[in-house]
């Protein structure tokens, strides 16, 4: 059994890693099968959380105001990290968003994973749902505050440990996976961009639910495009 690791969960505005945000971080590290540290932060995704977002984790935009960005934070987390596998619950997901932060920031960040969906799925193929929350009912694993980053980091951690009493012979138990996910680095938004852009809001009275200042040159291009064809240009 793979007994060192960073069991991770994020909380993100979407689930697309490359128009999404993630708002809040909760990692665990296990060393040796023992708890050695905790790593929890809001994240200020500089952008609008929906209804539906607060809905699912809790999260408003009250809550991360004062947060830090993920820039901040990323190499500090990557510290945290070391070179230990990470241990999630459908972890590309979570891998994909950091991913893209690396990027961006011209970090490395290759890592190998344990994945406790696709071990549920093979270990507990009769369940009705391979969901955290309803595996952890199932396994009669106290799931804490579902939907909120290190509660689930958390759960997965303690499925990952009652799956391995149900089979230790799966190959998910020998070795991590090698975690893949391609993503090509964005350029941020020009000064030119966030000049006209800036005049184009206030000219219309638009307010934008992302900061002008945080976005790529690709997604400024995009709202100045909906602006213009909605609208119309400035004189």
């Amino acid at each position: 059994m793979i007994n060192s690791f960073i069991a991770i969960d994020l909380e993100t505005t979407g689930i697309s890693p490359g128009n999404d945000r993630i708002i809040e971080i909760g990692a665990l590290k296990v060393i040796d099968g023992k708890e050695a540290g905790t790593f929890c932060s809001f994240i200020n995704p500089r952008m609008h959380i929906s209804d539906r977002i607060t809905g699912i984790t809790g999260i408003d935009d009250a809550m991360v105001k004062n947060a830090p960005v993920i820039e901040d934070i990323f190499d500090e987390l990557s510290g945290f990290m070391e070179e230990l596998p990470l241990l999630g619950h459908n972890i590309l997901f979570d891998y994909s968003f950091l991913k893209c932060v690396a990027v961006s920031m011209n970090r490395d960040f290759e890592k190998n994973g344990i994945d406790t969906l696709k071990l549920a799925r093979r270990i507990l193929p009769e369940a009705e749902s391979k969901k955290l929350e309803f595996l952890c009912r199932y396994l009669q694993i106290d799931p804490g505050s579902s939907h909120r980053a290190f509660d689930d980091a958390h759960s997965a951690r303690l499925l990952y440990e009652k799956l391995h009493e149900i089979n230790p012979d799966d190959e998910g138990f020998e070795k991590p996976m090698k975690l893949e996910f391609g993503i090509k680095k964005k350029s941020p938004v020009t000064p030119a961009q966030l000049k006209y852009l800036k005049a184009l809001t206030a000219a219309h009275g638009i307010v934008l639910e992302t900061e002008p200042e945080s976005l790529t040159k690709n997604e400024a291009s995009r709202i100045i495009d909906r602006i213009l064809s909605v609208y119309g240009r400035i004189g």
